[in-house]
């Protein structure tokens, strides 16, 4: 059989390059539309939710029961200075 084009050419290994490229693109593009409305309705998020979970994960209770009531002593003696400067 007798190729009308040598295979070894440097144009036909560029337009194959581009070929394999232009295929992944179309390929990558199509997943993209068939995906992309699925992922917008999943990111519907509580905003409240959301903030309690991320204070909870920064947040760590105080196990230890002199520290947390110290903790509610000052609340409370800034409580009582607020009190008498009204």
């Amino acid at each position: 059989m007798i190729f009308l084009i040598d295979m070894n050419s440097p144009v036909v290994i560029l337009l194959l390059i581009l070929g394999c490229a232009a295929l992944i693109a179309v390929i990558a593009l199509i997943i993209y539309k068939i995906l992309h409305p699925k992922l917008k309705q999943d990111k519907k998020i509580d905003e409240e939710k959301a903030l309690q979970e991320e204070l909870n994960r920064v947040l760590e209770p105080i196990d230890d029961e002199k520290i947390s009531k110290d903790i509610q002593n000052y609340q409370s003696d800034e409580d009582k200075k607020q009190d008498k400067e009204n």
